[in-house]
């Protein structure tokens, strides 16, 4: 009577509204962002590696760059290498191909030798050791020789001993007419040549050579042959 009376609007749900915090979803999502940011800190401090300062990781990356051109170095220094070391090698296989064919040559020409020896006159004495032939030459006051001694190649062991030779002819005036040069030592399989020169005394004009082999100096004679001088 006083006044109208307002209306009354039923609202069932106002009170709780006004209760109402922050949705359940939300907070899980706000813990698992935290649990997230814990997560990463405690593996930063914990158990990953420090992180680099600034100049940590300038002298880490100068390191590396040295590294880096220490490797490039030495990968040119193995191409080099790996170059010389083909080249070497090729080299190697001339030779050996070379190596080869000279000791063909040389086998050819030992068989060659041995050819022409055996056709030579034989020593009639035939004491043990042969002396074949022989070629010395006197030029001023020296005498150059070639002599072929032979043995029997069925021998085990070869024969070593000395060869003597004993130079005849013209003395100067007042000389000797031989003399014996030093003994030379032999050592003979199959046959063998003695090669040398032999000092003359002066004036000495050589006409003639008595070629001996011993089986040592002064010892016993196992061949001989006299040969003249040209």
């Amino acid at each position: 009577m006083l006044g109208r009376n307002k209306p009354v609007v039923f609202d069932p749900y106002g009170r709780q509204r006004g209760r109402r915090g922050l949705p359940s979803w939300l907070w899980l999502l706000l813990i698992g962002i935290l649990a997230g940011v814990t997560g990463v800190l405690y593996l930063q401090e914990r158990v990953l590696p420090p992180r680099l300062s600034q100049a940590d990781s300038s002298a880490l990356r100068t390191r590396f760059d040295e590294a880096d051109a220490e490797r490039l170095r030495l990968r040119t220094e193995l191409a080099d290498t790996k170059q010389r070391l083909e080249a070497a090698l090729a080299e190697k296989t001339k030779l050996t191909a070379e190596l080869t064919a000279s000791r063909s040559a040389t086998d050819d020409l030992k068989a060659d030798v041995a050819s022409l020896v055996a056709t030579l006159p034989p020593d009639p004495r035939d004491n043990g050791v042969e002396v074949r032939a022989g070629r010395f030459s006197a030029s001023g006051s020296t005498l150059d020789y070639d002599v072929v001694l032979t043995r029997d190649r069925s021998a085990a062991k070869p024969f070593t001993g000395v060869m003597q030779l004993v130079v005849a002819g013209d003395p100067a005036r007042g000389g000797s007419s031989s003399f014996s040069a030093k003994p030379v030592p032999v050592s003979i399989r199959g046959h063998e040549i003695v090669r040398g020169r032999i000092e003359l005394p002066d004036g000495f004009k050589p006409r003639q050579t008595t070629v001996q082999v011993l089986d040592r100096e002064a010892g016993k004679s196992l061949g001989m042959r006299v040969l003249l001088v040209k």
